[in-house]
C-alpha cells in the first residue's frame, strides 16, 4: 500500500469553502474513480491552524494512482465543480504532496 499525504493551504478565509467542496462534491467524484481516502484533518494547533487541510489517500500502486488521479482530473463533473466553487477566486494557495511507503513496523500497512 502507498499513501499520499496532501496538505492544502487555503486562501485566507476560504477554508470553509474548501471543506464544503470536499464534503459535497469531491468525495463523490473520487468514489466514481475508485479513489480511497484514509482520513481528513484540519490543524488544531500548529503553524497553519486557521487555513490548513491535511488528508491521506490510499493506493495499491503508483500505476493505480496515476490512472485514477488522471481520470479524476479529466472528469467533466470535477472540472465544472472546480470552476463553480472558484468563481469568486481560488480556494487554495498551495498544495504539498508526498507519496509515502509504510515501514516494516508501521501499524498502518
Amino acid at each position: 500500500m502507498i499513501y499520499e499525504l496532501r496538505i492544502y493551504h487555503a486562501m485566507p478565509g476560504r477554508l470553509p469553502a474548501l471543506l464544503a467542496r470536499f464534503e459535497n462534491h469531491t468525495l463523490r467524484i473520487w468514489e466514481k474513480h475508485g479513489i480511497r481516502q484514509a482520513g481528513f484533518w484540519t490543524t488544531l494547533i500548529g503553524e497553519s491552524e486557521s487555513n490548513q487541510l491535511t488528508y491521506l489517500l490510499a493506493w495499491d500502486s503508483l500505476a493505480e494512482r496515476e490512472e485514477y488521479w488522471s481520470a479524476f482530473l479529466a472528469d467533466p463533473e470535477w472540472i465544472a465543480t472546480k470552476a463553480e466553487t472558484e468563481k469568486d477566486g481560488p480556494l487554495v494557495q498551495n498544495i504539498r504532496n508526498e507519496l509515502l511507503a509504510p515501514t516494516a513496523f508501521s501499524s498502518v500497512k
